[in-house]
């Protein structure tokens, strides 16, 4: 007769072997696991190690921070203070045009109106951001209906307020006016775009096919120039739009129709089966639409959306070409000064303005992966 032996409790689960945890192992598995990709991995480090080095030096180390004129900024033989051989960063040509980077044109004496409004558009958009802020209702309304008129108010004046004329405006001001009119616009028009164009009546199907497909087929220069140039030779005489205007509804227009797309890939990703819950529910088009099928194709979406919103952020510098001056086309007027024309000053001013772009892209994406966790409730993989 032999003895047997059921085991009555589960061991630990043994530590993993120290050489297999920790930073060392993972860059012997990802930097340095075969002959080839210890090469790359040096060669990586060696370029990553020079340009670093100088683009440190260059943009701190030798740069100027403070400064008059361009005499700063230029050596010896270029009419400057600076010794020969000298190159680094023009930070005090920045310092000089900070307000008018901001402002542009905007009277001295008004520019706390704009403040005024970028104040309020923070208050209002902070907690509309938040997930689990309260009264989000409320808070839309005050942000895209009371919010605009506001500050229509403010930035252009009236109501014993100076009138600024919008030719006026300029530099980061006029950047962000652009961009959030057209978020604003461009994301319910893109739903009603990808509606009607899965929808079942032919007349509206068509005329939705035909406005996304024709916008998406021209650059958004080729729009901007047709609503600058091209839409007043059609108004009555006497009649006049806006330029500002016009730049707003050419941008809107055109990202409303990327936005129908992304908007139609989310649909065409839910399920047939939830379309007929919604209908065995006694829920009508509006209903079903509003409460069961957007909130799921949004969604789903939530990177490509994202992504037209930061596209267009970045394509109001086109802008330029109706002579408006929004951060890049003022920084570029600002190379024409001759107060501060030098060698270091047209770059210094490009990665000023690209470093904005940038700053606000890199926070559209990081609270677009934030709403992306926060909604992650189903289609895991």
């Amino acid at each position: 007769m032999s003895n047997s032996f059921v085991r009555t409790a589960m061991l630990a689960p043994e530590p993993p072997p120290a050489g297999e945890k920790g930073a060392g192992a993972w860059i012997r598995r990802n930097l340095l696991a075969t002959p080839t990709d210890m090469v790359l991995t040096i060669v990586a480090l060696v370029f990553l190690s020079w340009a670093l080095f100088h683009a440190i030096d260059w943009l701190f180390v030798q740069a100027v921070w403070t400064g008059s004129d361009r005499t700063f900024c230029a050596t010896t033989v270029q009419g400057g203070i600076q010794p020969d051989g000298w190159n680094g960063a023009c930070w005090a040509f920045i310092n000089a045009k900070f307000d008018q980077i901001i402002y542009g044109g905007y009277p001295i004496d008004e520019r706390w109106r704009p403040t005024l409004v970028g104040i309020l558009f923070v208050l209002l958009l902070v907690p509309m951001l938040i997930p689990s802020a309260p009264h989000k209702g409320l808070n839309a309304i005050l942000l895209f209906i009371v919010l605009p008129i506001v500050s229509f108010v403010l930035l252009y004046g009236g109501f014993g307020l100076e009138v600024v004329e919008t030719p006026r405006w300029g530099g980061l001001m006029v950047t962000l006016v652009l961009s959030f009119v057209g978020i604003a616009v461009s994301f319910p028009l893109g739903i009603i775009l990808a509606l009607g164009r899965r929808s079942q009546m032919p007349v509206i199907r068509t005329v939705c096919i035909i406005f996304i497909e024709v916008v998406r087929g021209v650059p958004l220069i080729t729009v901007l120039f047709m609503a600058s140039v091209m839409l007043p030779l059609f108004l009555p005489a006497g009649w006049t739009v806006d330029k500002l205007l016009r730049a707003i509804i050419g941008v809107s227009i055109f990202a409303s129709a990327y936005m129908a797309e992304v908007i139609r890939g989310g649909l065409q990703a839910i399920p047939k089966g939830q379309f007929e819950g919604a209908d065995s529910l006694g829920l009508g088009y509006w209903q079903k639409m509003r409460l069961i099928i957007l909130p799921q194709a949004i969604k789903l979406v939530i990177p490509g959306i994202v992504n037209t919103f930061i596209g267009m952020f970045k394509d109001t510098s086109l802008v330029s070409i109706i002579s408006m001056y929004d951060l890049l086309g003022i920084v570029r007027f600002f190379f024409t000064d001759p107060n501060w024309a030098t060698a270091v000053t047209p770059l210094t001013g490009l990665i000023f303005a690209g470093f904005a772009f940038w700053l606000f892209c890199f926070g559209m994406s990081r609270y677009s992966a934030f709403i992306e966790r926060h909604l992650d409730t189903g289609h895991k993989r």
